[in-house]
């Protein structure tokens, strides 16, 4: 059924100040409130959690599937993945029962023609990300109306200051662990006894494409072996707006 809400959402001045609306409200809201306020606010087909299956991921995909195993889960393989990163990700489907998980894999044309020896990581990273994984994002994110991830505060950089909702192009986007401290993620693991990424044991704190994650030492931010050497922060699916 179309609530007055989703119908205001059709506009984008009226997205903008659901989002504003959402955030205020929300702002000290549990994770797993929000999940279930987005499942209302958008409507049951109409959401999508995007997860890299990542460090810290475990956590809030576990949050997820307390609220809705179903949800649709999508997952970038951007061709680049560490193999553990894949077997992690066949992990958790199958510990947290994850009913709809979505791997989703850049455009072969597009690789082809813009990465066709595969070096495009080094020459311009910009690039490789949006072939790798903007571009692909938005073409899963196309059917649905809003998405959930799982950038926090304490990650710093452009990130510390998100709130738990914003409007991102025609969709509204969920922050849940946007004011969760490092500690309650750590909570949530030992509570459900989650495994962790098998490549924290050495060293990988934040993990994404093989050439450009590295080891992070104990004195540095847990994201600071992402694009080592480079004033890289992102890979672009945060900073580009979805349509």
């Amino acid at each position: 059924m179309t609530t007055t809400l989703q119908r205001a959402l059709a506009t984008e001045p009226a997205l903008r100040h659901s989002a504003q609306t959402l955030a205020d409200t929300l702002r000290h809201a549990s994770p797993a409130h929000i999940i279930e306020t987005a499942l209302k606010t958008v409507g049951r087909e109409r959401l999508a959690l995007v997860s890299s299956f990542g460090t810290e991921s475990a956590a809030l995909l576990k949050v997820m599937a307390d609220v809705d195993p179903a949800i649709p889960v999508i997952f970038l393989d951007t061709g680049w993945l560490f193999e553990e990163t894949l077997a992690y990700r066949d992990t958790l489907t199958s510990v947290l029962g994850l009913r709809d998980v979505r791997s989703v894999k850049p455009l072969q044309e597009a690789l082809s023609h813009q990465d066709p020896d595969n070096e495009l990581w080094f020459s311009d990273p910009d690039a490789c990300c949006r072939i790798r994984k903007v571009e692909p994002l938005a073409r899963a994110l196309k059917p649905f109306s809003g998405w959930v991830n799982g950038r926090k505060r304490f990650q710093g950089g452009a990130r510390a200051e998100i709130p738990v909702v914003e409007e991102d192009g025609e969709k509204l986007k969920f922050n849940p662990f946007a004011h969760v401290a490092r500690e309650e993620i750590e909570a949530i693991y030992k509570l459900a006894k989650l495994p962790a990424h098998p490549l924290v044991a050495s060293g990988y704190l934040s993990v994404g494409c093989m050439p450009c994650s590295s080891r992070t030492s104990p004195d540095e931010d847990a994201r600071a072996g992402r694009w080592r050497d480079r004033a890289k922060t992102e890979c672009g699916i945060h900073t580009t707006k979805t349509s």
